[in-house]
């Protein structure tokens, strides 16, 4: 695995996934993307974390966890797989898992999102090809 790592943040490329993914967090949140080879390209250990932040940010959101001040603690688990896809991850838990049916409508709702969108439907589609499968039994 090759990182690159900055004040706030730490990006990898898995050369046995071929993945890009990186992380970001500080008092209150801590957020997991999968990226693009061009982002993590552009991350430079001197950039600001306010650019790097937002540079990792145009990914696909796998993970967020928020804890801090405004409201309650919860954790947003937008791909279940999180874990397989950036194993090397220190990622951070509240304990408060939102539903799959909220993090869904988040997911349709959020621009921010919108790049789960895709894999948030075929997750669903899949899920309900085996629930009618099982309901033939």
């Amino acid at each position: 695995m090759k990182f690159q790592q900055g004040h706030g943040w730490k990006a990898c490329y898995d050369e046995t996934t071929g993945k890009y993914t990186a992380e970001y967090g500080g008092c209150g949140d801590y957020h997991l993307y999968e990226i693009t080879k061009e982002i993590f390209d552009s991350l430079k250990d001197a950039m600001s974390e306010r650019d790097a932040c937002e540079l990792i940010g145009e990914g696909r959101h796998l993970y967020m966890d928020v804890n801090d001040r405004c409201g309650p603690h919860y954790t947003a688990v937008f791909d279940h797989d999180y874990d397989k896809i950036a194993p090397w991850a220190n990622v951070v838990s509240s304990g408060t898992v939102m539903p799959d049916a909220l993090t869904d409508a988040a997911v349709r709702l959020f621009a921010s999102e919108e790049k789960n969108r895709e894999h948030r439907v075929e997750k669903a589609e899949h899920e309900n090809k085996n629930n009618e499968g099982e309901n033939r039994r």
